[in-house]
């Protein structure tokens, strides 16, 4: 079953810089994500990654095209997925367990209840005995860890993840990486995962789809990762078939980095 798929998906916005001008961000976008499937999105800054994940999450109606969660068109928020975004996403007045806690009391679970299952879900991201931790009394690894499992904690059926560990050490990320693995491993839900590290895309993922430089961005390869499971994903990096897939995905990226990159130039 798809649990999410976007068809000819296209998102046009009035320029800031040019009063009066459009802008194409992501142009006739196909894309699908099967129930329990891990695809990853990578490509040039600017390209309209978090643009595709927003539509995906209902927070953003595309202005040509469809949507469909499990089958269903999707209207206003995706309701059975999980947003876990690049910024930390903590309400700073309250613990660990609160934050947690905080999206099944919204939806009416009893606070004992959603503490409880709050507490369950911090252990399985290494942080039990630390859910009176604040914000500000954690490190940037532990904040992460929190907001993964306030996303995890509601179960959802699709898991959407905008750069989630972009702003970490590449120890703490790639113990958080392992984290998700394992975590995906038990559970299988569909994953549909940004960034712009082709390592850490290859390394997570069942497959990577490439997008070309912006505006009018649109997919344009599409790889299997034919990487057994389970993987560790500092082990991985050095398989002789890790490096085939990466040289075969940058043979592709490369040129699109370097046409977005000569756009942000020609804008500065």
């Amino acid at each position: 079953m798809t649990a999410l798929l976007l068809q000819d998906v296209s998102c046009t916005f009035v320029s800031k810089d040019q009063p009066g001008q459009r802008y194409t961000a992501v142009q006739q976008v196909d894309l699908a994500v099967g129930a329990g499937e891990f695809v990853s999105v990578v490509g040039p800054t600017g390209c309209g990654k978090s643009t595709l994940l927003n539509v995906g999450a209902g927070l953003l109606a595309p202005s040509s095209g469809t949507v469909q969660a499990f089958g269903q068109p999707l209207a206003g928020i995706n309701t059975r997925a999980g947003y876990m975004f690049q910024a930390d996403s903590l309400m700073p007045w309250r613990s660990a367990q609160d934050n947690v806690a905080a999206g099944l009391q919204f939806r009416g679970v009893p606070m004992t209840e959603a503490r409880a299952q709050a507490d369950d879900w911090l252990r399985r991201v290494g942080l039990g005995g630390f859910g009176d931790r604040y914000p500000h009394q954690m490190s940037g690894g532990m904040r992460k860890r929190v907001s993964l499992a306030q996303t995890l904690v509601l179960d959802p059926d699709i898991i959407l993840m905008d750069e989630p560990f972009s702003a970490l050490d590449i120890q703490t990320r790639q113990l958080m990486e392992n984290e998700l693995l394992a975590i995906w491993q038990a559970k299988r839900k569909a994953v549909l995962f940004i960034t712009h590290d082709l390592d850490e895309a290859i390394a997570l993922s069942d497959r990577v789809v490439v997008m070309s430089a912006g505006p009018g961005s649109h997919p344009i390869g599409e790889f299997a990762i034919d990487i057994e499971r389970p993987r560790d994903v500092a082990e991985i990096k050095t398989s002789a078939r890790f490096l085939e897939l990466h040289a075969a995905i940058w043979a592709v990226l490369r040129e699109e980095v370097l046409k977005g990159y000569a756009q942000q130039l020609k804008v500065a």
